[in-house]
C-alpha cells in the first residue's frame, strides 16, 4: 500500500503580520511545515506533497532539494479546493493523508494510525476535545455515536457550538474516494469556500465508517494562526525538549529557560545554567558543565568540559577537561585538543589547539595550528588575513607566545621558542629561540608635559 501524504500550506497567513509565509514560521528552529514533512516522511512508502499558493516560491526556495512535490493553488478557496489542486499527482490505489503546514507537531505514529484506518476502507479522522471550541468545525455525531458531519463554527447553530470535540482538519481516505467526493464539494456557506469536512458528510451518506481518533496531547494538533499561538507552542515544545534532556541524564537550572534547535546527543551528569540555546545537530560528553547564557551550535563537547557564562561556540570540536571561557567564542573549524583551555574574550576560527595549551584572555587565533603545552599571552593576534588571502601560522609544543605579540601569517614558531611580548613576528622563529621584535625604546630626561593652553 501506498501512502501519499498532502500537506496544504498555501493560506496567507495574514494574522502573523509578516511577509514570510506563515508555514515558514519556525517551531524548535525549524520551519513548521518542515517538522510536517520530517514526520510524515517516516510513514512506510509515503510520497509527500505540497500544496503551495500564498509565497509559494520563498516555500519552494526552503524546500529544495527535498524529496516533495509542489502544486499550486493559485486561488485559496478552500480546504476541499487545495486537496484537489494535489489529487493529479496522488496515485489511484493509494491512501491519502491531510496534512497542514501550521500544525507541525503531530506525531508519526497518530499519522500511521489514521493511515491504517484507511487502508481499511474507512475515513480515519484526527479530532480533539477542546475546552474553548470557538472557531473550530463541530464534530457531529448520531445517537449511535457515530460521526456523521462536522459543522463550521460560522455555520453551527447553538447547539452545535456547544460540542466540544472538534475537527482538527487530519485525515486519512482513500484516493478513490477523495476523486469521487471533492467534484461534489459546494461553496453554499457562511465562507464561500469549498470545505474538505464536508466529505464527512458524503461518506456517512455512503455508508463509509468514519473513525476517528485523537491524540495524546492538545499540543499535537494546535495549529498557529499569529505569533502569540506560535510563542504558545514554542514553549509547550521546548518544555517537551527539555523534559527529554532531563531524562537523558541533564540537570537543568530551569527547564523553562532552555532552547533545543536541533538534535542533542547526551553523556550522563551534565550541568546546564539557565538561557543556553543548543542548536543544529549538538554532541555533549558526560560530566560537562555549561553555565548560563552560552550557545552551542552543530559542536561537540568531550567529558569533563567546562564551558563558563556568555560563550558560543560554532561548528567546533571540543576535547575532554577543557576549559573554555567566559565570554568565549569559538567559530567554525575549532578544534581543542584535550585539556585545552580558551579564556575570556578570546576569539578563534579554523584553528588547532593542541592538548594542555592555553589561549587565555583577549586573544585572536585564526587559521593557525598550535601545538601541545602552548601558552598564549594577552592581546596576541594571529595576523591571518593580507586583504585578498588567509594564510597559515603554525606554533610548536611548548612554545611561549609573549602578551601583546602579533604573528604575521604565514609564519611558524618552533617547539620550545618563545615570543617577547610586544613583538610582531613575521619570520620563522626555529626551535628553542627567542624572538624579540620591537621598536627601541628611548628615554629623554627632562621632558615636560605639555600644560593647558589660556584662552
Amino acid at each position: 500500500m501506498s501512502v501519499d501524504v498532502v500537506i496544504l500550506a498555501a493560506g496567507q497567513g495574514s494574522r502573523m503580520k509578516s511577509a514570510l509565509p506563515k508555514v515558514l514560521h519556525a517551531v524548535g528552529g525549524k520551519p513548521m511545515v518542515q517538522h510536517v514533512i520530517d514526520n510524515a516522511s517516516a510513514l512506510e512508502s509515503a510520497s509527500v506533497h505540497v500544496v503551495v499558493g500564498h509565497g509559494a516560491d520563498q516555500v519552494k526556495a526552503t524546500l529544495e532539494g527535498q524529496a516533495v512535490s509542489f502544486a499550486l493553488q493559485a486561488e485559496q478557496l478552500g480546504t476541499g479546493h487545495a486537496v484537489a489542486q494535489a489529487l493529479p499527482q496522488v496515485a489511484a490505489d493509494s491512501v491519502v493523508l491531510v496534512l497542514y503546514g501550521d500544525v507541525p507537531l503531530t506525531k508519526t505514529e497518530t499519522m500511521a494510525e489514521l493511515v491504517d484506518i484507511a487502508a481499511g476502507g474507512n475515513l480515519g479522522l484526527l479530532t480533539v476535545d477542546l475546552q474553548d471550541p470557538t472557531g473550530y468545525g463541530r464534530i457531529v455525531r448520531n445517537e449511535g455515536d457515530e460521526v456523521v458531519a462536522i459543522v463550521e463554527h460560522k455555520d453551527a447553530s447553538d447547539a452545535q457550538k456547544a460540542i466540544r470535540e472538534v475537527n482538527t482538519g487530519i485525515l486519512a481516505v482513500s484516493a478513490a474516494k477523495l476523486n469521487d467526493w471533492l467534484p461534489q464539494l459546494s461553496s453554499e456557506n457562511a465562507q464561500g469556500e469549498y470545505y474538505l469536512t464536508d466529505i464527512i458528510a458524503m461518506a456517512a451518506q455512503q455508508g463509509v465508517s468514519i473513525q476517528a481518533i485523537q491524540p495524546e496531547t492538545e499540543q499535537e494538533v494546535q495549529g498557529v494562526n499569529n505569533r502569540v499561538q506560535l510563542a504558545e507552542l514554542e514553549r509547550w515544545y521546548q518544555l517537551r525538549r527539555a523534559e527529554t534532556l532531563m531524562l537523558s541524564g541533564a540537570t537543568l537550572a530551569d527547564p523553562a529557560r532552555i532552547d533545543v534547535r536541533g538534535e542533542v546527543e547526551l553523556g550522563t551528569d551534565i550541568r546546564i545554567d539557565v538561557n543556553v540555546v543548543l542548536e543544529g545537530n549538538v554532541r555533549i560528553g558526560s560530566n560537562v558543565v555549561i553555565e548560563s547564557n552560552c550557545v552551542i551550535r552543530n559542536s561537540a563537547i568531550g567529558d569533563g568540559t567546562v564551558i563558563k557564562a556568555n560563550s558560543v561556540l560554532e561548528d567546533a570540536v571540543v576535547g575532554e577537561q577543557c576549559d573554555i571561557g567566559p565570554f568565549a567564542r569559538l567559530r567554525p573549524a575549532t578544534v581543542l585538543a584535550d585539556k585545552a583551555k580558551v579564556g575570556n574574550f578570546v576569539e578563534t576560527k579554523k584553528v588547532t589547539i593542541g592538548e594542555g595549551s592555553k589561549v587565555n584572555h583577549l586573544t585572536y587565533i585564526g587559521d593557525a595550528v598550535i601545538g601541545k603545552d602552548v601558552n598564549v599571552g594577552a592581546g596576541t593576534i594571529t595576523c591571518n588575513y593580507d586583504g585578498v588571502n588567509k594564510s597559515l601560522t603554525e606554533i610548536g609544543d611548548g612554545a611561549f607566545i609573549g602578551s601583546n605579540s602579533s604573528l604575521v601569517a604565514p609564519v611558524k614558531v618552533g617547539a620550545g621558542a618563545t615570543v617577547g611580548a610586544g613583538s610582531t613576528v613575521t619570520k620563522e622563529v626555529a626551535d628553542n629561540e627567542l624572538a624579540v621584535a620591537r621598536g627601541k625604546q628611548i628615554n629623554i630626561k627632562g621632558w615636560q608635559r605639555p600644560v593647558k593652553r589660556s584662552k
